[in-house]
Parts: C-alpha cells; sequence; structure tokens
C-alpha cells in the first residue's frame, strides 16, 4: 500500500467522522451502535473504503433532513436493520467457517485414507 492510499483513506475517514458529527444527537448515538455492531459482526466490505458506512450516513442525513427520528429509519430494532443492510455481504464469520470446514475435511480424509 503506498503513502498517498494511506493518506487518501485517513482524510476520507475524517470527512466521514465530520459528516457523523453534523447529524443530530439521536442520529449519532445510534450510528456508533451501528457501527460497533458491523464492526464486531464483520463484514469483510468495512475494511474496505467507508462505503457502507457512508451510505448509512446518507440515508440518516436524509432521514434528519426531512424530520424523522432516527427509530423511525432505522425500525426500533437496530440490529435487525444492520443484519439487513450486510445479508448479502461476506462476513469474517464467513471465512472463518469456510476454514474450519476445510480444514476438518482434509483431517478426515487423512485418516480414512490411512484405515483403507
Amino acid at each position: 500500500m503506498k503513502i498517498q492510499d494511506i493518506l487518501k483513506g485517513k482524510k476520507e475517514w475524517r470527512a466521514h467522522v465530520a459528516r457523523v458529527k453534523a447529524l443530530p444527537k439521536d442520529y449519532q448515538i445510534v450510528y456508533r451502535e451501528i457501527q460497533k455492531y458491523l464492526f464486531k459482526v464483520g463484514p469483510v466490505e468495512l475494511t474496505e473504503g467507508t462505503g457502507l458506512l457512508s451510505g448509512i450516513v446518507d440515508l440518516f442525513e436524509e432521514g434528519a433532513a426531512s424530520g424523522k427520528g432516527v427509530l423511525e429509519v432505522t425500525g426500533s430494532n437496530v440490529a435487525a436493520f444492520c443484519d439487513d443492510l450486510i445479508k448479502d455481504s461476506k462476513t469474517y464469520a464467513d471465512i472463518y467457517q469456510e476454514s474450519v470446514n476445510r480444514e476438518v475435511n482434509k483431517a478426515v480424509k487423512k485418516v480414512t485414507d490411512k484405515t483403507k
């Protein structure tokens, strides 16, 4: 990775954070919880820029501009809102599950090949 890419990423992140800070307080609180949730659940695309998070801020900016409360935008079950956002995304859990299955299959194959 080039230094220019790192600096560009930091600049984009600072701009993103400034957009979040400009939201009404209730939106900021829910955004931070969504961000924490997504970082724990681990959609792989979160490490590839601010795309998904920026989309959430876009949605929140529109909701705030139209005078809606944040839960009118997300619904009262914020975790379900998050799950719906990433339902088609590959997560780190998916990658780990694939790795476990691959290792188990490899080990079982070794054992069964020896018994033949």
